[in-house]
């Protein structure tokens, strides 16, 4: 009965470890980086900009269907520009999705 407390112990522990944080720099993630999935999934990248992007507007309203059009367009300018740092190419892909060309 005494090792259970060391056993439960022991598991946390290891769970805790297993669950280490890791920092990424989103300005310096590549477009080839974003699509590859090198960095980390890039839906959860998406998801990230677009909360990011809606802060610096003080936007607090979430458009489901838009997040995915403008990941699609992302995705498939990504393809084309792999260098391009992934904030530039936000900004350029909802610049062209805000004037209507694709």
């Amino acid at each position: 009965m005494t090792k259970l407390p060391v056993i439960i112990a022991a598991l946390l522990i290891g769970c805790s470890q297993a669950q280490a944080q890791t920092t990424i720099d989103v300005s310096k993630i590549t477009c080839g980086q974003y699509n590859s999935f090198k960095v980390a999934d890039p839906l959860k990248i998406a998801i990230w900009l677009s909360g990011y992007y809606h802060g610096l507007r003080r936007d607090t309203v979430l458009e489901r269907q838009r997040l995915d059009e403008d990941a699609e367009r992302l995705t498939q300018f990504c393809y084309s520009n792999r260098m391009v740092k992934i904030l530039d190419a936000v900004e350029r892909v909802i610049k062209e999705s805000n004037t209507g060309r694709k």
